[in-house]
């Protein structure tokens, strides 16, 4: 039996999981601004201790690897790096849209139309790419500035369900009788079991060494105003 620990902090979503056989099996997650450095360390042991296992008895750390927010991106991958340096366990990277797509569709197998994860990145700037009803990319994963005319030539012929913490706000942007939107959490640990354990089994590990976040965009550090 394969037992992944699985981490998603990519958003505010702070979510843990633990993972036999692609079968999710324990989870624990929130979703609150800036929980991630005080939650995650005390959700994985809560996992563990649902799953009754042991951190020696695991066979892989799986983490969400944006892009997102760059300090909970930093922080998830950080931990996971830890761990697997700790336990000398692989450590396996799992694209952070891709597993939103993923729990989308695990909610609606007749699915037809195509799905666009949108996770804010402030403004009207998101991150987003654009998949068929079957996970397939249709637009690789771009950071957009979301105006009147986004979408608009796929919108015209398909279904788009825009899902993510970024779709809220493009909702009174993008107008379309072929556009939908979903208020749910797909920023979830649990929706990394499968490609968690087809990385495991295909040995796709990161090197441990070399490996960061993808975070899309350099970190911008503002100054705050000066007060006179």
């Amino acid at each position: 039996m394969v037992r992944i620990l699985q981490i998603e902090t990519a958003t505010q979503s702070c979510s843990v999981a633990i993972s036999a056989d692609g079968e999710t099996i324990a989870l624990k997650e929130v979703v609150a601004p800036n929980v991630h450095a005080g939650s995650l360390t005390l959700f994985i042991q809560e996992v563990m201790k649902q799953a009754n296992l042991e951190l020696s008895e695991l066979d892989a750390i799986a983490v969400s690897k944006g892009p997102g927010s760059y300090t909970g991106l930093r922080i998830g991958v950080s931990t996971a790096k830890g761990l697997c340096f700790a336990l000398d366990k692989p450590l396996i990277s799992v694209p952070t849209l891709d597993l939103m797509v993923a729990g989308f569709l695990a909610t609606d197998a007749k699915y037809k139309g195509m799905v666009c994860p949108m996770i804010d990145a402030r403004r009207l700037e998101v991150y987003t790419a654009l998949y068929t009803a079957d996970a397939a990319v249709l637009l690789p994963v771009s950071a957009k500035i979301i105006d009147a005319e986004s979408f608009k030539e796929e919108l015209s012929n398909d279904l788009i369900t825009f899902i993510g913490d970024g779709a809220e706000k493009c909702s009174t942007i993008i107008h379309s009788p072929n556009a939908a939107f979903s208020t749910l959490n797909f920023n979830s640990a649990a929706y990394m079991s499968l490609m968690s354990l087809s990385a495991y089994e295909t040995k796709s590990f990161e090197d441990l060494a070399y490996f960061e976040p993808f975070y899309l965009k350099d970190f911008m550090l503002t100054q705050p105003k000066k007060q006179f």
